[in-house]
């Protein structure tokens, strides 16, 4: 950690959940040297909240209504490449890892994690250090050592954004609003991706997801 005791580290925090950025918040404004300057709610705020703002680190959510965290990290390192992200989530999925440390975060730390672990996150990745959980190093190692075929991490940022939204059903026009492309690039990368996965169908390809973890079938069935 940091012992330089005069630097404060400002830092934008993005959850979807009210309730949820009040825990952090307050978790957070107990260390030395952290101090919450700006929240979000969503992708869109996040990144009009950076601009505005310009944190010295921006904690985020990957699970965000419309434009998801993967995607905003890849849009604030766009606009600022060396911003300093770290992707805090219930995925445990090492695949959502690489495909956040892809789109330019530094660090992946699972919501499960005790919070001391979130905390040397922030002061690591502030410093430009990788971090990542102990789930999250397991799973990789995991996959290495079982020589796992991780076809998920074949597929570029937005392929996987993509592939999230074609499992939840959404049509190639709420997709391309979405991630503000047009519908064609959508379609042809339905066809990479599903090339790249090795399925034939549309139900292949949910099954795979569903699989892999990529989403849950309570995420698609909903509530009874």
């Amino acid at each position: 950690m940091m012992n330089n005791k005069n630097i404060t580290i400002k830092i934008l925090l993005v959850d979807d959940h009210a309730i949820v950025r009040e825990g952090y918040r307050s978790l957070l404004h107990k260390q030395d040297g952290l101090e919450v300057i700006a929240e979000a709610k969503d992708g869109e705020e996040a990144y009009i909240a950076y601009k505005k703002y310009q944190p010295g680190l921006v904690i985020m959510d990957i699970s965000l209504p419309k434009q998801s965290g993967i995607q905003t990290i890849a849009r604030i390192k766009k606009l600022d490449p060396s911003a300093k992200i770290l992707a805090f989530s219930m995925h445990q999925n090492p695949s959502f890892a690489i495909q956040a440390t892809q789109a330019g975060a530094l660090g992946y730390i699972t919501k499960s994690s005790d919070p001391e672990v979130l905390i040397r996150g922030i002061y690591d990745v502030y410093q430009g250090k990788y971090s990542i959980s102990a789930d999250i190093a397991q799973a990789l190692a995991a996959e290495r050592l079982a020589d796992t075929e991780t076809t998920l991490d074949e597929l570029t940022v937005r392929e996987f954004e993509i592939l999230r939204m074609l499992v939840e059903a959404k049509s190639t026009q709420d997709i391309a609003d979405t991630l503000n492309i047009s519908p064609k690039t959508v379609s042809n990368s339905h066809y990479i991706i599903k090339r790249k996965l090795n399925v034939s169908s549309d139900i292949e390809l949910t099954h795979l997801a569903i699989k892999m973890n990529v989403i849950n079938l309570l995420e698609i069935t909903g509530p009874n």
